[in-house]
């Protein structure tokens, strides 16, 4: 059975080409490494690439989407299976359900959202799977440094965040993918 990572990522590129590069190469290391990606379903953005990038090198892609964001034409119609859902609660129960790791790339609301929910699931002991972030340029960095401040202020524990995978390097992080994560 094929280990199946769901990817959250913008639906914009942003303003740095290293972005783009990177969503590039951990499309092509997933599927050389044999991972398949469920992800958001778009042709857009970061998304549209690492899908592009693993499909072009032979793996498998499972879109999730809602059918609103079908009609505003961003829908990836080369995908091997597409889920169409009712509405992004769905899109977000579905990708999870269909995924043994998830990592986020560089995005914005929608991706921290994504980001954020399976991080609570995993504090409340609802999943186990691992959960990485391709820190591109640090792009992370203030994200972590406010959980930091959560801790320090007591609304966190180390725990809640010690067992995030960061790292700048998408080979390092997929090394860590398919190993069952810290508890």
């Amino acid at each position: 059975m094929t280990t199946m990572v769901c990817v959250f990522c913008g639906a914009r590129e942003g303003y740095d080409s290293a972005y783009r590069e990177a969503a590039q190469a951990f499309g092509e290391t997933l599927a050389r490494r044999g991972f398949g990606l469920v992800y958001g379903g778009g042709k857009v953005g970061l998304m549209g690439v690492v899908a592009d990038a693993v499909l072009a090198a032979g793996g498998r892609v499972v879109g999730v989407i809602p059918g609103f964001l079908t009609r505003a034409e961003v829908l990836h119609a080369g995908l091997s299976e597409q889920v169409l859902v009712d509405d992004l609660f769905e899109r977000k129960a579905v990708m999870i359900e269909r995924a043994d790791a998830f990592v986020a790339l560089p995005g914005g609301i929608g991706t921290f959202d994504e980001l954020l929910e399976v991080i609570a699931w995993r504090q409340l002991g609802q999943l186990q799977q691992p959960i990485g972030l391709l820190n591109v340029n640090g792009f992370f960095d203030p994200w972590l440094a406010l959980f930091n401040h959560w801790v320090e202020r007591g609304f966190a524990s180390a725990h809640d965040i010690t067992h995030l995978i960061v790292d700048s390097d998408g080979e390092r992080l997929a090394d860590h993918l398919q190993r069952p994560a810290a508890t």
